[in-house]
């Protein structure tokens, strides 16, 4: 069941096009992931959905309701973790919990939310004294307190360190079990790659590709990359001669010079395998370390835009 339609959203800042006809559907239980780099219109798009910023054009469907119509109904059936959270630093985790609960006509109870959030053991703190990933933790409870059928989750691991980002992770996934549905922005392409039942790769305010994390790498499933290290630093002749060898093997479809290693992206691997190892071993050219990388969210993104990911 379709729970969230945009259709042709447009959103300008001055001369700034921030969001230029984007249109999506969101399934109920789905975690619908919108990735791209900072800029892309990822924040943009979904301040428009969550009643937030108001279109140019376009129009938003939320659980068969709009905004112009039914805010207040809206309002009470989502639940929003913006990129920056308005948390009450001198009241504890519980107070703020509370408080927000009672901002709702449906609540869930305060004791269960700091169970899933893995906050309990806080639950006296002032939020002053907490961590970046429970002070986050936090918010997406908060967001959850009214037993909310939808979240929006803005770039909710930004800044955090891999064992708290791995934290949110598993509230996002218990939130699918509980047949939530939830709407996130990253800019993490493993973030996305790990969480997401769909993604939606924007850049410049469009959509540039949107299918299952393994659809998308699908598409690029023939081409693999091989990284190889040599064992002595090359000259920078030695090196053009290389390239420019390993860019005539079979099936290679892109090779370069990256951090001192040869990249070599190869539909057929193991025959451009085959045939660089022969050409380093007839020039005596001796290799430290050889490695096959399957292609990543990333790579696909590369693909579309044609340009290295930005940060």
């Amino acid at each position: 069941m379709v729970v969230v339609q945009v259709e042709h959203l447009k959103k300008t800042f001055g001369s700034i096009t921030a969001v230029e006809d984007v249109s999506f559907e969101v399934q109920e239980g789905e975690i619908f992931t919108i990735i791209g780099p900072n800029g892309a219109g990822k924040t943009t798009t979904l301040e428009m959905i969550e009643g937030l910023q108001h279109p140019d054009s376009g129009s938003i469907t939320v659980m068969d309701m709009n905004w112009k119509q039914d805010e207040a109904k809206i309002k009470q059936r989502i639940g929003v973790q913006p990129q920056t959270s308005a948390l009450f630093d001198l009241l504890t985790v519980y107070e703020n919990l509370l408080l927000f609960q009672s901002f709702y006509h449906q609540q869930r109870a305060v004791e269960e939310i700091l169970e899933l959030v893995n906050l309990t053991e806080h639950q006296t703190k002032k939020v002053k004294a907490l961590s970046g990933g429970q002070k986050q933790r936090l918010a997406i409870g908060l967001a959850m307190i009214n037993d909310s059928d939808i979240l929006f989750l803005d770039e909710p691991t930004t800044g955090l360190d891999p064992q708290a980002r791995r934290n949110i992770w598993d509230i996002i996934l218990k939130l699918k079990e509980m047949n939530k549905t939830t709407i996130l922005t990253t800019h993490y392409m493993e973030e996305a790659e790990k969480l997401s039942d769909r993604v939606c790769i924007v850049d410049q305010g469009k959509i540039i590709a949107m299918d299952t994390p393994a659809q998308l790498i699908q598409q690029l499933s023939k081409e693999r990359e091989i990284v190889v290290r040599l064992e002595h630093k090359q000259t920078a002749l030695e090196e053009e001669e290389l390239l420019n060898h390993a860019s005539g093997l079979p099936d290679v479809v892109r090779a370069e010079w990256d951090a001192g290693r040869l990249s070599l992206v190869s539909t057929n691997a193991e025959v451009t395998l085959f045939h660089l190892l022969k050409h380093t071993n007839e020039q005596e050219i001796g290799i430290e370390q050889i490695s096959i990388r399957e292609m990543s969210l990333e790579d696909v993104f590369i693909a579309f835009t044609g340009k290295e990911w930005r940060d």
